[in-house]
């Protein structure tokens, strides 16, 4: 049972509703459960790609682009600018948006610009243990932390020299999830 100061939640479907969710049982208050958004930039200075190596866990001490979870109130440009300064201290220019990803297994979004970075200088923020800029052929592809980081780089590199594009999605069949759903 919840005190006076800590609602009881439900799970059920709301009215007008087509799936079940938290109501809070004094109230009506329905607690919609959504989708996390992830920003970041593929950030490259003379051809060369911005990697830092995790300091943190999920895939501690593997390589990915400057990325993390927008805040509340925070554009998502603004956000992919903040991840890269926080993960490597790089201080970037958004050029334009390169693609969105949906991760189905971890209900998330993610929203991947391509950015310049405005010198070369980088370094470790708290989040990562090294970061550098990497020519294509540099690139650790066996130890790259997430497929989503495969997608970016291999997005970012067939735009170059194109500033046309739409953005990019998932590439086919790939939707995210731990495992293909039958008949896929």
């Amino acid at each position: 049972m919840a005190s006076a100061d800590q609602p009881s939640f439900t799970s059920r479907v709301p009215e007008g509703d087509d799936r079940e969710r938290p109501v809070c049982d004094t109230c009506g208050f329905i607690d919609y459960q959504n989708p996390k958004v992830v920003v970041g930039s593929v950030a490259s200075w003379d051809g060369r790609v911005l990697l830092c190596r995790r300091a943190i866990e999920p895939r501690r001490g593997f390589w990915t682009l400057p990325a993390g979870y927008l805040e509340l109130n925070e554009a998502t440009a603004d956000g992919a600018l903040r991840e890269a300064w926080e993960e490597a201290r790089a201080e970037l220019e958004i050029e334009r948006l390169l693609a969105v990803y949906t991760i189905l297994r971890l209900s998330q979004v993610q929203l991947i610009y391509r950015a310049r970075l405005v010198r070369p200088e980088v370094s470790p923020g708290p989040e990562t243990l090294e970061c550098g800029l990497y020519a294509w052929d540099e690139i650790p592809w066996q130890e790259i932390a997430f497929p989503s980081v495969h997608w970016a780089l291999g997005h970012w590199r067939s735009t170059l020299g194109d500033d046309g594009f739409a953005p990019f999605a998932n590439p086919p069949g790939e939707t995210g999830r731990m495992e293909r759903p039958q008949g896929l």
